[in-house]
Protein backbone atom coordinates (compact mmCIF):
# COMPACT_ATOMS: atom_id res chain seq x y z
CA UNK A 1 0.00 0.00 0.00
CA UNK A 2 1.34 3.45 -0.95
CA UNK A 3 0.96 6.35 1.50
CA UNK A 4 0.49 10.05 0.66
CA UNK A 5 0.08 13.14 2.89
CA UNK A 6 -3.57 13.31 3.91
CA UNK A 7 -6.10 14.52 6.49
CA UNK A 8 -7.20 12.12 9.19
CA UNK A 9 -10.66 10.63 9.50
CA UNK A 10 -12.31 11.22 12.88
CA UNK A 11 -15.28 8.96 12.04
CA UNK A 12 -14.22 6.41 14.63
CA UNK A 13 -14.89 9.13 17.19
CA UNK A 14 -17.87 10.99 15.65
CA UNK A 15 -18.82 11.77 12.04
CA UNK A 16 -19.28 15.54 12.60
CA UNK A 17 -20.25 18.20 15.12
CA UNK A 18 -23.92 17.93 14.12
CA UNK A 19 -23.89 14.13 14.40
CA UNK A 20 -26.70 12.60 16.51
CA UNK A 21 -24.04 10.25 17.94
CA UNK A 22 -22.15 13.19 19.42
CA UNK A 23 -25.28 14.65 21.02
CA UNK A 24 -26.17 11.16 22.31
CA UNK A 25 -22.70 10.96 23.92
CA UNK A 26 -23.33 14.22 25.82
CA UNK A 27 -26.72 12.84 26.96
CA UNK A 28 -25.15 9.50 27.93
CA UNK A 29 -22.54 11.21 30.12
CA UNK A 30 -25.32 13.22 31.76
CA UNK A 31 -27.26 10.02 32.54
CA UNK A 32 -24.19 8.20 33.87
CA UNK A 33 -23.27 11.12 36.11
CA UNK A 34 -26.83 11.36 37.45
CA UNK A 35 -26.70 7.66 38.30
CA UNK A 36 -23.22 8.04 39.89
CA UNK A 37 -24.47 10.87 42.12
CA UNK A 38 -26.74 8.28 43.73
CA UNK A 39 -23.78 6.46 45.35
CA UNK A 40 -22.86 9.38 47.62
CA UNK A 41 -24.78 7.96 50.59
CA UNK A 42 -23.16 4.52 50.17
CA UNK A 43 -19.59 5.73 50.69
CA UNK A 44 -18.67 4.39 54.13
CA UNK A 45 -15.26 3.32 55.53
CA UNK A 46 -16.40 -0.33 55.62
CA UNK A 47 -17.58 -0.29 51.97
CA UNK A 48 -17.57 -3.73 50.36
CA UNK A 49 -14.59 -4.19 47.98
CA UNK A 50 -16.76 -5.48 45.10
CA UNK A 51 -19.13 -2.55 45.37
CA UNK A 52 -16.17 -0.16 45.49
CA UNK A 53 -14.83 -1.68 42.27
CA UNK A 54 -18.26 -1.21 40.64
CA UNK A 55 -18.06 2.49 41.50
CA UNK A 56 -14.52 2.79 40.05
CA UNK A 57 -15.66 1.07 36.84
CA UNK A 58 -18.69 3.38 36.58
CA UNK A 59 -16.32 6.35 36.92
CA UNK A 60 -14.09 4.86 34.20
CA UNK A 61 -17.08 4.41 31.85
CA UNK A 62 -17.88 8.13 32.11
CA UNK A 63 -14.22 9.07 31.68
CA UNK A 64 -14.10 7.04 28.45
CA UNK A 65 -17.04 8.94 26.97
CA UNK A 66 -15.65 12.33 27.99
CA UNK A 67 -12.23 11.37 26.52
CA UNK A 68 -13.90 10.60 23.18
CA UNK A 69 -15.89 13.85 23.10
CA UNK A 70 -12.84 15.88 24.13
CA UNK A 71 -10.59 14.15 21.59
CA UNK A 72 -13.01 14.73 18.73
CA UNK A 73 -13.25 18.42 19.59
CA UNK A 74 -9.52 18.88 20.21
CA UNK A 75 -8.48 17.02 17.05
CA UNK A 76 -11.01 18.96 14.96
CA UNK A 77 -9.70 22.24 16.40
CA UNK A 78 -6.05 21.21 15.75
CA UNK A 79 -6.98 20.33 12.18
CA UNK A 80 -8.31 23.88 11.69
CA UNK A 81 -7.79 26.32 14.56
CA UNK A 82 -9.76 28.97 12.65
CA UNK A 83 -12.94 26.83 12.43
CA UNK A 84 -15.53 28.74 14.47
CA UNK A 85 -17.62 25.63 15.18
CA UNK A 86 -14.56 23.82 16.57
CA UNK A 87 -13.65 26.91 18.64
CA UNK A 88 -17.19 27.07 20.05
CA UNK A 89 -17.20 23.35 20.84
CA UNK A 90 -13.83 23.62 22.60
CA UNK A 91 -15.42 26.06 25.05
CA UNK A 92 -18.61 23.96 25.32
CA UNK A 93 -16.72 20.72 26.02
CA UNK A 94 -14.47 22.34 28.62
CA UNK A 95 -17.54 23.75 30.37
CA UNK A 96 -19.38 20.42 30.15
CA UNK A 97 -16.40 18.38 31.42
CA UNK A 98 -15.93 20.78 34.36
CA UNK A 99 -19.62 20.53 35.23
CA UNK A 100 -19.54 16.70 35.14
CA UNK A 101 -16.31 16.67 37.15
CA UNK A 102 -17.91 18.87 39.79
CA UNK A 103 -20.90 16.55 40.13
CA UNK A 104 -18.66 13.49 40.66
CA UNK A 105 -16.00 15.24 42.73
CA UNK A 106 -17.36 13.83 45.99
CA UNK A 107 -16.03 10.34 45.15
CA UNK A 108 -12.39 11.41 44.82
CA UNK A 109 -12.64 13.59 47.93
CA UNK A 110 -14.08 10.69 49.95
CA UNK A 111 -11.34 8.40 48.67
CA UNK A 112 -8.54 10.79 49.66
CA UNK A 113 -10.03 11.25 53.15
CA UNK A 114 -10.51 7.53 53.79
CA UNK A 115 -8.30 6.09 56.57
CA UNK A 116 -5.15 4.23 55.46
CA UNK A 117 -6.27 0.82 56.72
CA UNK A 118 -9.53 0.77 54.74
CA UNK A 119 -7.86 2.36 51.71
CA UNK A 120 -5.25 -0.43 51.69
CA UNK A 121 -8.00 -3.04 52.04
CA UNK A 122 -9.85 -1.67 48.99
CA UNK A 123 -6.68 -1.17 46.93
CA UNK A 124 -5.48 -4.71 47.58
CA UNK A 125 -8.39 -6.07 45.52
CA UNK A 126 -8.49 -3.26 42.93
CA UNK A 127 -6.25 -5.02 40.40
CA UNK A 128 -5.07 -2.70 37.62
CA UNK A 129 -6.75 0.33 39.24
CA UNK A 130 -4.44 0.11 42.25
CA UNK A 131 -1.79 2.62 41.16
CA UNK A 132 -4.43 5.12 39.97
CA UNK A 133 -6.09 4.96 43.40
CA UNK A 134 -2.74 5.19 45.20
CA UNK A 135 -1.69 8.18 43.11
CA UNK A 136 -4.94 10.03 43.90
CA UNK A 137 -4.15 9.78 47.61
CA UNK A 138 -0.76 11.48 47.05
CA UNK A 139 -2.75 14.68 46.39
CA UNK A 140 -4.52 14.56 49.76
CA UNK A 141 -2.35 17.33 51.33
CA UNK A 142 -3.16 19.62 48.37
CA UNK A 143 -6.90 18.93 48.11
CA UNK A 144 -9.44 21.58 49.14
CA UNK A 145 -13.06 21.32 50.23
CA UNK A 146 -15.69 20.15 47.73
CA UNK A 147 -17.07 23.68 47.31
CA UNK A 148 -13.58 25.12 46.68
CA UNK A 149 -12.70 22.36 44.21
CA UNK A 150 -15.92 23.05 42.29
CA UNK A 151 -15.14 26.75 42.06
CA UNK A 152 -11.63 26.00 40.74
CA UNK A 153 -13.01 23.65 38.05
CA UNK A 154 -15.44 26.31 36.84
CA UNK A 155 -12.79 29.04 37.06
CA UNK A 156 -10.38 27.00 34.89
CA UNK A 157 -12.86 26.84 32.00
CA UNK A 158 -13.17 30.60 31.60
CA UNK A 159 -9.69 31.25 32.99
CA UNK A 160 -6.63 29.15 32.18
CA UNK A 161 -8.44 26.92 29.66
CA UNK A 162 -9.88 29.84 27.72
CA UNK A 163 -6.53 31.67 27.82
CA UNK A 164 -4.70 28.72 26.23
CA UNK A 165 -7.35 28.33 23.49
CA UNK A 166 -7.06 32.05 22.80
CA UNK A 167 -3.24 31.84 22.64
CA UNK A 168 -3.54 29.03 20.07
CA UNK A 169 -6.16 30.86 18.01
CA UNK A 170 -4.04 34.04 17.91
CA UNK A 171 -0.66 32.42 17.17
CA UNK A 172 -1.90 29.83 14.66
CA UNK A 173 -3.39 32.52 12.44
CA UNK A 174 -0.03 34.24 12.06
CA UNK A 175 1.28 34.55 8.50
CA UNK A 176 5.03 34.97 7.95
CA UNK A 177 6.38 36.73 4.86
CA UNK A 178 9.74 35.68 3.46
CA UNK A 179 11.42 36.70 0.22
CA UNK A 180 12.84 33.60 -1.50
CA UNK A 181 14.50 33.88 -4.93
CA UNK A 182 12.95 37.32 -5.49
CA UNK A 183 9.43 36.12 -4.63
CA UNK A 184 7.67 37.01 -1.36
CA UNK A 185 6.06 33.90 0.10
CA UNK A 186 3.31 33.84 2.74
CA UNK A 187 4.04 30.95 5.09
CA UNK A 188 2.71 29.21 8.19
CA UNK A 189 5.15 28.74 11.06
CA UNK A 190 5.61 25.12 9.98
CA UNK A 191 6.44 26.24 6.43
CA UNK A 192 8.92 28.80 7.79
CA UNK A 193 10.79 26.08 9.71
CA UNK A 194 12.73 24.58 6.76
CA UNK A 195 14.27 28.03 6.09
CA UNK A 196 15.22 28.36 9.79
CA UNK A 197 16.99 24.99 9.53
CA UNK A 198 18.07 25.29 5.90
CA UNK A 199 21.48 25.64 4.19
CA UNK A 200 21.11 29.34 3.19
CA UNK A 201 22.64 31.49 5.97
CA UNK A 202 20.91 34.69 4.82
CA UNK A 203 17.50 32.99 4.66
CA UNK A 204 18.04 31.45 8.11
CA UNK A 205 18.58 34.91 9.59
CA UNK A 206 15.63 36.43 7.70
CA UNK A 207 13.31 33.55 8.69
CA UNK A 208 14.16 33.95 12.38
CA UNK A 209 13.83 37.72 12.14
CA UNK A 210 10.41 37.37 10.51
CA UNK A 211 9.30 34.81 13.12
CA UNK A 212 10.14 37.16 15.97
CA UNK A 213 8.94 40.27 14.09
CA UNK A 214 5.45 38.75 14.00
CA UNK A 215 5.52 37.41 17.57
CA UNK A 216 7.09 40.59 18.99
CA UNK A 217 4.32 42.70 17.42
CA UNK A 218 1.98 40.95 19.88
CA UNK A 219 4.62 40.43 22.58
CA UNK A 220 2.93 42.72 25.08
CA UNK A 221 -0.39 40.88 24.89
CA UNK A 222 1.20 37.39 24.65
CA UNK A 223 3.47 38.29 27.56
CA UNK A 224 0.47 39.46 29.62
CA UNK A 225 -1.26 36.17 28.82
CA UNK A 226 1.79 34.34 30.17
CA UNK A 227 1.86 36.50 33.32
CA UNK A 228 -1.82 35.70 33.89
CA UNK A 229 -1.23 31.98 33.33
CA UNK A 230 1.66 31.99 35.84
CA UNK A 231 -0.32 34.01 38.43
CA UNK A 232 -3.28 31.68 38.07
CA UNK A 233 -0.94 28.69 38.54
CA UNK A 234 0.54 30.25 41.69
CA UNK A 235 -2.80 31.42 43.14
CA UNK A 236 -4.30 27.97 42.87
CA UNK A 237 -1.37 25.67 43.51
CA UNK A 238 0.94 27.51 45.88
CA UNK A 239 -1.45 29.83 47.76
CA UNK A 240 -4.50 27.55 47.96
CA UNK A 241 -3.17 24.01 47.57
CA UNK A 242 0.07 24.69 49.49
CA UNK A 243 2.52 23.13 47.03
CA UNK A 244 6.08 24.10 47.99
CA UNK A 245 6.83 25.56 44.53
CA UNK A 246 5.21 25.98 41.08
CA UNK A 247 7.27 23.12 39.57
CA UNK A 248 6.36 20.75 42.43
CA UNK A 249 2.81 20.67 41.06
CA UNK A 250 4.02 19.12 37.80
CA UNK A 251 6.43 16.84 39.64
CA UNK A 252 3.65 15.34 41.77
CA UNK A 253 1.42 15.02 38.70
CA UNK A 254 4.27 13.10 37.04
CA UNK A 255 4.92 11.24 40.32
CA UNK A 256 8.60 12.19 40.01
CA UNK A 257 10.34 13.24 43.26
CA UNK A 258 11.41 16.90 43.38
CA UNK A 259 15.00 15.79 44.02
CA UNK A 260 15.06 13.75 40.78
CA UNK A 261 14.01 16.82 38.74
CA UNK A 262 16.49 19.02 40.62
CA UNK A 263 19.26 16.49 39.89
CA UNK A 264 18.32 16.44 36.19
CA UNK A 265 18.25 20.24 35.79
CA UNK A 266 21.42 20.85 37.81
CA UNK A 267 23.28 18.15 35.85
CA UNK A 268 22.12 19.79 32.62
CA UNK A 269 23.38 23.15 33.83
CA UNK A 270 26.79 21.67 34.70
CA UNK A 271 27.08 20.10 31.25
CA UNK A 272 26.22 23.18 29.15
CA UNK A 273 29.90 23.26 28.10
CA UNK A 274 29.49 20.03 26.06
CA UNK A 275 27.11 21.80 23.69
CA UNK A 276 29.19 25.00 23.73
CA UNK A 277 32.12 22.85 22.56
CA UNK A 278 29.87 21.35 19.89
CA UNK A 279 28.73 24.76 18.60
CA UNK A 280 32.36 25.91 18.28
CA UNK A 281 33.13 22.75 16.31
CA UNK A 282 30.07 23.28 14.11
CA UNK A 283 31.20 26.86 13.36
CA UNK A 284 34.48 25.47 11.99
CA UNK A 285 32.65 22.97 9.77
CA UNK A 286 30.45 25.79 8.44
CA UNK A 287 33.51 27.99 7.83
CA UNK A 288 32.40 30.60 10.40
CA UNK A 289 34.39 32.37 13.13
CA UNK A 290 31.43 31.97 15.46
CA UNK A 291 27.90 30.59 15.12
CA UNK A 292 25.07 33.10 15.24
CA UNK A 293 21.96 31.93 17.10
CA UNK A 294 20.41 31.75 13.60
CA UNK A 295 22.87 28.99 12.65
CA UNK A 296 22.56 26.39 15.39
CA UNK A 297 20.40 24.04 13.28
CA UNK A 298 22.23 24.73 10.01
CA UNK A 299 23.00 21.56 8.04
CA UNK A 300 26.70 20.69 7.70
CA UNK A 301 26.28 19.26 4.20
CA UNK A 302 24.63 21.51 1.66
CA UNK A 303 22.17 18.72 0.99
CA UNK A 304 18.54 19.45 0.21
CA UNK A 305 17.76 15.75 -0.01
CA UNK A 306 13.99 15.27 0.04
CA UNK A 307 12.25 12.17 1.33
CA UNK A 308 9.10 11.13 -0.47
CA UNK A 309 6.27 10.61 2.05
CA UNK A 310 5.69 6.98 1.09
CA UNK A 311 9.45 6.26 1.26
CA UNK A 312 9.58 7.94 4.68
CA UNK A 313 6.81 5.72 6.06
CA UNK A 314 8.61 2.63 4.73
CA UNK A 315 11.91 3.71 6.31
CA UNK A 316 10.22 4.23 9.68
CA UNK A 317 8.37 0.89 9.48
CA UNK A 318 11.60 -0.89 8.48
CA UNK A 319 13.61 0.62 11.34
CA UNK A 320 10.89 -0.43 13.82
CA UNK A 321 10.65 -3.87 12.22
CA UNK A 322 14.38 -4.49 12.68
CA UNK A 323 13.85 -4.05 16.44
CA UNK A 324 10.56 -5.96 16.72
CA UNK A 325 7.97 -6.73 13.99
CA UNK A 326 5.16 -6.19 16.53
CA UNK A 327 5.95 -2.47 16.90
CA UNK A 328 6.24 -1.98 13.11
CA UNK A 329 2.76 -3.50 12.72
CA UNK A 330 1.42 -1.09 15.35
CA UNK A 331 2.95 1.91 13.55
CA UNK A 332 1.42 0.80 10.25
CA UNK A 333 -2.00 0.48 11.88
CA UNK A 334 -2.03 4.24 12.62
CA UNK A 335 -1.75 4.95 8.87
CA UNK A 336 -4.03 2.15 7.70
CA UNK A 337 -6.85 3.38 9.94
CA UNK A 338 -6.55 6.97 8.60
CA UNK A 339 -5.48 8.30 12.00
CA UNK A 340 -2.72 10.54 10.55
CA UNK A 341 -3.09 14.18 9.46
CA UNK A 342 0.15 15.04 7.66
CA UNK A 343 -0.76 17.81 5.19
CA UNK A 344 0.52 21.36 5.62
CA UNK A 345 -2.48 23.75 5.64
CA UNK A 346 -3.17 27.30 6.75
CA UNK A 347 -5.00 27.36 10.06
CA UNK A 348 -3.85 23.84 10.99
CA UNK A 349 -1.92 23.59 14.23
CA UNK A 350 1.85 23.68 13.65
CA UNK A 351 4.27 21.05 14.88
CA UNK A 352 3.36 17.46 15.62
CA UNK A 353 1.68 15.41 18.34
CA UNK A 354 0.17 12.03 19.14
CA UNK A 355 -3.25 11.93 20.85
CA UNK A 356 -4.08 8.66 22.60
CA UNK A 357 -7.83 8.65 23.22
CA UNK A 358 -8.67 5.25 24.78
CA UNK A 359 -6.64 2.08 25.46
CA UNK A 360 -8.58 0.11 22.83
CA UNK A 361 -8.42 2.82 20.14
CA UNK A 362 -5.52 3.39 17.74
CA UNK A 363 -3.97 6.81 18.60
CA UNK A 364 -4.16 9.84 16.27
CA UNK A 365 -1.00 11.50 14.94
CA UNK A 366 -0.67 15.07 13.62
CA UNK A 367 2.33 15.90 11.39
CA UNK A 368 3.20 18.80 9.08
CA UNK A 369 5.23 16.77 6.59
CA UNK A 370 7.52 18.66 4.20
CA UNK A 371 9.99 15.96 3.09
CA UNK A 372 13.02 16.87 5.18
CA UNK A 373 15.09 14.35 7.17
CA UNK A 374 13.74 16.11 10.29
CA UNK A 375 10.17 15.39 9.18
CA UNK A 376 11.01 11.70 8.84
CA UNK A 377 12.49 11.77 12.38
CA UNK A 378 9.35 13.53 13.66
CA UNK A 379 7.21 10.82 12.08
CA UNK A 380 9.26 8.15 13.92
CA UNK A 381 8.97 10.17 17.14
CA UNK A 382 5.17 10.56 17.09
CA UNK A 383 4.65 6.94 16.02
CA UNK A 384 6.81 5.98 19.02
CA UNK A 385 4.22 7.67 21.24
CA UNK A 386 1.44 5.73 19.50
CA UNK A 387 3.31 2.42 19.94
CA UNK A 388 3.83 3.19 23.64
CA UNK A 389 0.06 3.63 24.11
CA UNK A 390 -0.73 0.48 22.12
CA UNK A 391 1.74 -1.66 24.09
CA UNK A 392 0.03 -0.52 27.31
CA UNK A 393 -3.52 -0.99 25.96
CA UNK A 394 -4.22 -3.95 28.29
CA UNK A 395 -4.44 -1.48 31.20
CA UNK A 396 -7.50 0.47 32.31
CA UNK A 397 -8.35 3.95 31.00
CA UNK A 398 -6.91 5.29 34.27
CA UNK A 399 -3.58 3.42 34.11
CA UNK A 400 -2.62 2.98 30.45
CA UNK A 401 -1.29 6.48 29.82
CA UNK A 402 2.32 6.81 30.98
CA UNK A 403 3.45 9.79 33.05
CA UNK A 404 4.93 12.70 31.06
CA UNK A 405 8.64 11.94 31.65
CA UNK A 406 8.24 8.30 30.57
CA UNK A 407 5.99 9.37 27.67
CA UNK A 408 9.07 10.47 25.72
CA UNK A 409 10.82 7.07 25.99
CA UNK A 410 9.36 5.20 23.01
CA UNK A 411 9.27 8.32 20.81
CA UNK A 412 12.95 9.19 21.36
CA UNK A 413 14.02 5.54 21.10
CA UNK A 414 12.12 5.36 17.78
CA UNK A 415 14.07 8.36 16.47
CA UNK A 416 17.37 6.75 17.45
CA UNK A 417 16.48 3.52 15.65
CA UNK A 418 15.64 5.54 12.53
CA UNK A 419 18.93 7.50 12.74
CA UNK A 420 20.86 4.24 12.97
CA UNK A 421 19.06 2.96 9.87
CA UNK A 422 19.79 6.20 7.94
CA UNK A 423 23.48 5.99 8.90
CA UNK A 424 23.70 2.32 7.91
CA UNK A 425 22.17 2.93 4.47
CA UNK A 426 23.66 6.31 3.51
CA UNK A 427 26.72 6.00 1.27
CA UNK A 428 27.43 9.72 0.78
CA UNK A 429 29.99 10.70 3.44
CA UNK A 430 28.83 14.33 3.59
CA UNK A 431 25.22 13.24 4.18
CA UNK A 432 26.40 10.76 6.85
CA UNK A 433 28.28 13.56 8.59
CA UNK A 434 25.18 15.74 8.34
CA UNK A 435 23.10 12.98 10.00
CA UNK A 436 25.63 12.72 12.87
CA UNK A 437 25.60 16.51 13.37
CA UNK A 438 21.79 16.50 13.21
CA UNK A 439 21.77 13.87 15.96
CA UNK A 440 23.64 16.27 18.26
CA UNK A 441 21.47 19.19 17.08
CA UNK A 442 18.40 17.18 18.09
CA UNK A 443 20.01 16.20 21.42
CA UNK A 444 20.63 19.91 22.06
CA UNK A 445 17.01 20.76 21.16
CA UNK A 446 15.64 17.97 23.36
CA UNK A 447 17.97 18.10 26.36
CA UNK A 448 19.72 21.44 26.84
CA UNK A 449 17.13 23.71 25.24
CA UNK A 450 14.26 22.10 27.17
CA UNK A 451 16.20 22.05 30.46
CA UNK A 452 16.91 25.76 30.08
CA UNK A 453 13.23 26.37 29.25
CA UNK A 454 12.37 24.69 32.57
CA UNK A 455 14.99 26.81 34.39
CA UNK A 456 13.49 29.90 32.71
CA UNK A 457 9.96 28.89 33.74
CA UNK A 458 11.08 28.52 37.36
CA UNK A 459 12.62 32.00 37.24
CA UNK A 460 9.73 33.61 35.33
CA UNK A 461 7.08 32.26 37.72
CA UNK A 462 9.12 33.66 40.62
CA UNK A 463 9.62 37.04 38.90
CA UNK A 464 5.92 37.37 38.06
CA UNK A 465 5.08 37.01 41.76
CA UNK A 466 7.35 40.04 42.31
CA UNK A 467 5.44 42.02 39.65
CA UNK A 468 8.03 41.73 36.86
CA UNK A 469 7.01 43.42 33.61
CA UNK A 470 6.92 41.65 30.23
CA UNK A 471 10.20 43.42 29.37
CA UNK A 472 11.78 42.21 32.64
CA UNK A 473 10.86 38.63 31.71
CA UNK A 474 12.28 39.11 28.20
CA UNK A 475 15.56 40.39 29.72
CA UNK A 476 15.69 37.35 32.03
CA UNK A 477 15.14 35.06 29.03
CA UNK A 478 18.08 36.72 27.27
CA UNK A 479 20.30 36.06 30.33
CA UNK A 480 19.12 32.43 30.28
CA UNK A 481 20.31 32.15 26.64
CA UNK A 482 23.66 33.76 27.49
CA UNK A 483 24.31 31.22 30.27
CA UNK A 484 23.25 28.37 28.01
CA UNK A 485 25.48 29.36 25.05
CA UNK A 486 28.45 30.97 26.86
CA UNK A 487 30.94 32.42 24.38
CA UNK A 488 30.03 29.86 21.69
CA UNK A 489 27.09 31.73 20.12
CA UNK A 490 26.47 35.26 18.92
CA UNK A 491 23.02 36.31 20.16
CA UNK A 492 20.90 38.96 18.47
CA UNK A 493 18.40 41.05 20.39
CA UNK A 494 15.17 39.70 18.85
CA UNK A 495 15.68 36.33 20.61
CA UNK A 496 14.50 37.96 23.82
CA UNK A 497 10.96 37.31 22.45
CA UNK A 498 11.50 33.61 21.79
CA UNK A 499 9.68 32.62 25.02
CA UNK A 500 6.32 34.04 23.87
CA UNK A 501 6.49 31.66 20.89
CA UNK A 502 6.80 28.48 23.01
CA UNK A 503 3.30 26.93 23.30
CA UNK A 504 4.27 24.37 25.99
CA UNK A 505 4.95 26.99 28.66
CA UNK A 506 1.38 28.28 28.14
CA UNK A 507 -0.38 24.93 27.67
CA UNK A 508 1.33 22.81 30.32
CA UNK A 509 3.64 24.67 32.72
CA UNK A 510 6.88 22.75 33.44
CA UNK A 511 6.06 20.05 30.87
CA UNK A 512 9.35 20.67 29.08
CA UNK A 513 11.76 18.84 31.38
CA UNK A 514 9.99 15.63 30.31
CA UNK A 515 11.83 15.89 26.97
CA UNK A 516 15.25 16.08 28.61
CA UNK A 517 14.27 13.28 31.01
CA UNK A 518 13.16 11.10 28.08
CA UNK A 519 16.22 11.74 25.90
CA UNK A 520 18.78 11.14 28.67
CA UNK A 521 16.89 8.01 29.75
CA UNK A 522 16.89 6.76 26.15
CA UNK A 523 20.65 7.36 25.81
CA UNK A 524 21.08 5.08 28.82
CA UNK A 525 18.63 2.48 27.46
CA UNK A 526 20.17 2.60 23.98
CA UNK A 527 23.62 1.95 25.43
CA UNK A 528 22.15 -1.10 27.17
CA UNK A 529 20.55 -2.21 23.88
CA UNK A 530 23.89 -1.96 22.06
CA UNK A 531 25.63 -3.91 24.83
CA UNK A 532 22.97 -6.58 25.42
CA UNK A 533 21.36 -7.02 21.98
CA UNK A 534 18.22 -9.16 21.85
CA UNK A 535 18.24 -9.85 25.59
CA UNK A 536 17.54 -6.13 26.16
CA UNK A 537 14.29 -6.12 24.18
CA UNK A 538 11.96 -7.77 26.73
CA UNK A 539 13.16 -5.32 29.42
CA UNK A 540 12.49 -2.34 27.13
CA UNK A 541 9.07 -3.59 26.02
CA UNK A 542 8.18 -4.21 29.67
CA UNK A 543 8.92 -0.54 30.49
CA UNK A 544 6.58 0.56 27.68
CA UNK A 545 3.90 -2.02 28.48
CA UNK A 546 3.70 -0.72 32.05
CA UNK A 547 2.09 2.49 30.73
CA UNK A 548 1.00 4.46 33.80
CA UNK A 549 0.30 1.43 35.99
CA UNK A 550 3.24 2.03 38.35
CA UNK A 551 5.29 4.98 39.60
CA UNK A 552 8.03 5.96 37.09
CA UNK A 553 10.71 5.47 39.74
CA UNK A 554 9.49 1.87 40.24
CA UNK A 555 9.14 1.08 36.50
CA UNK A 556 12.71 2.31 35.93
CA UNK A 557 14.01 0.92 39.24
CA UNK A 558 13.00 -2.54 38.06
CA UNK A 559 15.24 -1.91 35.02
CA UNK A 560 18.15 -0.91 37.32
CA UNK A 561 17.81 2.87 36.92
CA UNK A 562 17.89 5.36 39.86
CA UNK A 563 16.37 8.65 38.69
CA UNK A 564 17.29 10.46 41.92
CA UNK A 565 20.97 9.98 41.19
CA UNK A 566 22.95 12.77 39.51
CA UNK A 567 25.31 9.99 38.42
CA UNK A 568 22.55 8.44 36.28
CA UNK A 569 21.83 11.76 34.51
CA UNK A 570 25.55 12.37 34.06
CA UNK A 571 25.71 9.02 32.23
CA UNK A 572 23.46 10.48 29.50
CA UNK A 573 25.73 13.52 29.15
CA UNK A 574 28.77 11.23 29.00
CA UNK A 575 27.21 9.60 25.90
CA UNK A 576 26.90 13.09 24.37
CA UNK A 577 30.46 13.97 25.37
CA UNK A 578 31.67 10.86 23.51
CA UNK A 579 29.53 11.73 20.47
CA UNK A 580 30.96 15.27 20.31
CA UNK A 581 34.46 13.79 20.73
CA UNK A 582 33.82 11.54 17.70
CA UNK A 583 32.75 14.56 15.64
CA UNK A 584 35.87 16.47 16.74
CA UNK A 585 37.98 13.63 15.34
CA UNK A 586 36.22 13.64 11.94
Amino acid sequence: MAYAPTKWSLNELYPSFDSPDLQAAFDNVEEQVMSFEGIRGKLQPDLDANQFLEFVRASESTARLINKIYAFTGLSFSSNTQDEIAQTYMARVQQFAASMQNRTLFFGLWWKELDDKNAERLMSSAGDYRYYLEEMRHFKPHTLSEAEEKIINIKDVTGAGALVTLYDAITNRYVFKLEVDGETKELTRGQLQPFIQGPNAELRAKAYQELFRVFSADATILGQMYQTRARDWHNENVDLRKFSSPISVRNLGNNIPDEAVDALLETARRNAKIFQRYFKLKAKHLGLQKLRRYDIYAPIANSDKKFDYNDATRMVFDSFNSFDPQIAEMAQRVFDQDHVDSEVRKGKRDGAFCWSVLPDMTPYVLLNYQGRARDVATMAHELGHAIHAMLASHHSTFTWHSSLPLAETASTFGEMMLTEKLLAEEKDESVRRDILFKQVDDAYATIMRQSYFALFEKQAHEMIQKNASVNDIAAAYMENLKEQFGDAIELSDEFKWEWVSIPHIYHTPFYVYAYAFGQLLVFSLYQQFKAEGDSFKPKYLKILSAGGSEAPAKILGDAGIDIRSAKFWQGGFDVLDTLVGELERL
